[in-house]
């Protein structure tokens, strides 16, 4: 024991720093674990019936450009409009925004009221616009 007492006192930086380490690999693991390319995105679409995109961008950012047939639901409303999404509650919900990161909190906050097949789409418009798939302005 006194050996770890000396090893914890010399070295705490460096605890410190691995803990962050280990913490941010957790972090990143469980955000990741429902994030989608826009190709898979495309086939969820395409092959599973019922699948349905949400756009959690401000409405600004919505008319300039979005995914064709998206629901337009702003992240700071999710929760208070998610019974919106309520008939797609057993079906694949792709969420979306500009770069991934506003989706994956969306895809947090349905996962805590219920919602199953949540997918957050990596890279969001972005990546969408930058494999050439269609878009819709206004």
């Amino acid at each position: 024991m006194e050996h770890l007492n000396e090893f914890v006192t010399n070295n705490w930086v460096m605890i410190i720093l691995w803990c962050f380490l280990l913490g941010m690999i957790i972090h990143s693991f469980i955000n990741s674990s429902y994030d989608i390319s826009p190709q898979q995105a495309v086939l969820l679409m395409s092959h599973e019936n019922g699948s349905v995109v949400v756009d959690v961008r401000e409405d600004k950012e919505f008319q300039e450009g979005h995914i064709s047939d998206s629901i337009h639901i702003p992240l700071g409303a999710l929760a208070s409009r998610a019974s919106e999404l309520e008939k797609y509650k057993n079906k694949n919900i792709i969420l979306g925004c500009r770069s991934g990161s506003r989706s994956g909190r969306a895809c947090g906050i349905l996962k805590k009221q219920g919602f199953e097949k949540v997918h957050n789409l990596r890279g969001g418009v972005l990546a969408w616009e930058k494999d050439n798939l269609p878009m819709k302005k206004g």
